[in-house]
Formats: structure tokens, sequence, C-alpha cells
């Protein structure tokens, strides 16, 4: 399975249990659901966002693919730097921080593998092609 096919369906499946089992998720992430009253919410924005994104990369093609994945390596990189920065100020534990940052990290790592491949492969096609095609 390609790159950002996987990334897409793991963010959908992420996002609808956030969205549907904010409780759950909560738990997951290694969060305190139970003492923040505020998590069901901010767990159903990040779900609704991450169903969204993911849903339109996987149904998107050509250059609105390309630009929907530079879109979730920023999204990914902004949740790495958060999930960092939370346990650099203690608001996480440093193993929660780790746990919050590493998925966030492959994401990138997986856009940008995809990014690269699929322009490794178009310039591939490209030289293929006979001049004028």
């Amino acid at each position: 399975m390609k790159p950002v096919t996987s990334i897409s369906l793991v963010r959908i499946a992420i996002g609808a249990l956030s969205v549907a089992r904010p409780d759950l998720a909560s738990k997951a992430f290694r969060l305190d659901h139970a003492n923040n009253p505020q998590m069901s919410y901010m767990t159903r924005m990040f779900g609704s966002r991450e169903v969204a994104l993911g849903l339109t990369t996987l149904l998107s093609k050509g250059r609105s693919r390309r630009a929907l994945t530079a879109l979730g390596i920023a999204v990914d990189g902004s949740d790495a730097f958060a999930g960092f920065d939370a346990g650099r100020t203690g608001a996480v534990s440093q193993s929660t921080s780790g746990f919050l940052t590493a998925p966030a990290a492959l994401a990138i790592a997986g856009g940008l593998l995809g990014l690269f491949a699929r322009d490794k492969a178009k310039a591939a096609k490209a030289a293929e092609s006979p001049a004028g095609d």
C-alpha cells in the first residue's frame, strides 16, 4: 500500500474513534480524560480534522493529492511540536510526550516518502517517454 494511502486510512480510523469515543481516544493517547471535562470537546475537534484530511487526501488525485499530502505533513509537524512541547512544559510526562510525538514524526516521514516516491516515479516515466509525446 502506498504511504499516503496508508496515512490517510490511519487518519480516518483515529479520527472516527476520536469523534465517536473521545474517552477511549484520550486514553489511547495517554491523556487524562477523567479529570479534564474539556477533553471530549478537544478530542472530537482533533478527530473531525483527521477524518476530513484523511478522506479528502484519499479521494484526491494529481496536484490536489500532492497539496493535501503537504498539508498533512504541516499538520503532523504541528502535532509533533505540540507533543514535544507538552513534555517540555510538564503538561504530560516525558514518556507520554514521546508517545504523542513519535506517530506524528512517522506520519511526516511517510508523507515525505509519498511525495518523493511520486516525484521519482513521475521522473522515471518521463525519461521512458520518447520526446514529443
